[in-house]
């Protein structure tokens, strides 16, 4: 009975699955048997394929072994040879520098030159007229050979083709581009190494593009006609305004603001301050008119004083004298100087505005100069102060209305002071004859 169990055990250890339940107990004995057997086979079948294998890995090892070994063997040969090489190298490093000697050194001096000179005739005008010297400087001073004598004279002789240039007038057809952005080939005239010109326009070399621009900006009408004489003239001398900095004047010329940009720059401030200098400087114009006028006149008058005329000041005060010739002194006096009264603001006429409206533009200059201020604390607190152009327009608009409050005011000052003068001096006549006229009254009575 305890065997019979021990074999129900086992067959359940080992996982076997019985078709059919046996009935008898022979029945389970062959099933035992025939597991038994198939077991067996299995193992068997799994120990060959294990053994085969093993016996793969094994010659695979053997052979990964035996490459091993050669890389080995190859990396040790070519560790020898490297340190041969170096050893080799080391010689013929010191042989060179025993056979080159002092042209060590040449072949330094050249190759730094060779990099100063590429970027200096890369912007040189001549360099328009010879294009690629530049790229053949750019090569020789990056060169990793010694430079034969050959290369040696050809340095030597755009040296000096260099040199021979910036003494030279030359014409020779370029490409232009417009202002407008069209290129063309043209004539142009290069002085020197200074200026380019084509016609009475100076353009500016761009060695990028191997072109000619011109300048959106010219210089002043006068330069320009030397510059158009230059050009035609075919021999002799010739007057021209030449930019000693090959260029750098020209390009600060265009970047200058003309006087109606300046004006721009004061904005709504600066219009309202030459708003008031023009109407001031007409104020100014017409009192002064009035003024010649009133004066020609009481000239004229105090020529015929006999024949008054009522066309002027003068002859007007001396009609009312002779007409009340006949009263008392004193109410003749008080009829004299009603009138003078009465002629006087229309001599002085304007003058108050005219010191108001001084007084008035330095004041708006002021006020230009806050706003502008505000303009660039505003400008500093959204974009901070990296880029100074962002607060170019609130510093511009700040130091033009200053500078336009002042330039309006001070000329209105002294014309004030001349209209003052002016008016006084007639109103003084006017005094003075009134005073005549009563003097005269009293010798008569």
């Amino acid at each position: 009975m305890r065997a019979f169990i021990l074999l129900i055990a086992g067959l359940l250890g080992s996982g076997l699955v019985l078709a059919d339940h046996p009935t008898h107990l022979d029945q389970l004995l062959r099933q035992v048997q025939e597991a038994q057997q198939r077991d067996a086979k299995i193992r068997r079948e799994r120990e060959q394929t294990f053994l085969a294998a093993h016996a793969d890995q094994k010659a695979l090892l053997d052979e990964l072994r035996t490459r091993l070994e050669k890389e080995r063997a190859r990396g040790d040969a070519l560790k020898e040879a490297f340190t041969q090489n170096e050893a080799a190298l080391a010689v013929l490093e010191t042989e060179l520098e025993q056979k080159t000697g002092d042209l060590g050194e040449v072949f330094g001096t050249v190759r730094q030159n060779a990099k100063d000179l590429a970027a200096l005739f890369q912007d040189s005008l001549v360099s328009a007229q010879y294009p690629e010297r530049a790229d053949w400087f750019s090569v020789l001073g990056e060169s990793k050979k010694l430079p034969d004598i050959t290369e040696l004279e050809r340095l030597w002789l755009l040296i000096q083709q260099e040199i021979a240039e910036s003494g030279l007038v030359v014409r020779f057809p370029a490409q232009v581009v417009e202002t407008n952005g069209i290129a063309g080939e043209q004539t142009v005239v290069r002085v020197g190494l200074f200026n380019t010109l084509q016609g009475d326009r100076y353009l500016k070399y761009q060695p990028e593009s191997n072109h000619f621009v011109v300048l959106p900006r010219q210089p002043s009408k006068a330069d320009r006609q030397l510059a158009a004489t230059f050009s035609a003239a075919s021999q002799g001398e010739a007057e021209l305004a030449l930019d000693p900095t090959r260029g750098v004047l020209l390009g600060l010329l265009v970047e200058t603001p003309s006087l109606l940009e300046r004006l721009r720059q004061g904005g709504v401030v600066g219009y309202v301050i030459l708003a008031i200098g023009a109407f001031g400087l007409l104020v100014v114009l017409y009192r002064l008119f009035y003024t010649a006028w009133v004066g020609g006149g009481i000239r004229r008058q105090l020529r015929r004083l006999d024949q008054p005329s009522k066309k002027n000041p003068l002859g007007r005060i001396i009609s009312i004298a002779q007409e009340n010739q006949h009263t008392d002194l004193m109410n003749l006096e008080l009829q004299i100087d009603e009138a003078v009264l009465r002629e006087t603001p229309r001599i002085t006429r304007g003058e108050g505005l005219i010191k108001l409206l001084a007084g008035i533009a330095p004041l708006l200059g002021l006020l230009g100069t806050v706003v502008g201020m505000i303009i660039t604390f505003q400008s500093i607190s959204l974009f901070g102060t990296g880029d100074p152009k962002l607060m170019a327009n609130g510093i511009s608009q700040a130091l033009v209305t200053t500078a336009l409050g002042l330039v309006v005011a001070i000329p209105l000052l002294f014309l004030h002071s001349l209209v003052t003068t002016r008016s006084r001096a007639l109103v003084q006549i006017l005094v003075e004859q009134s005073a005549g006229l009563a003097a005269m009254h009293r010798e008569l009575e």
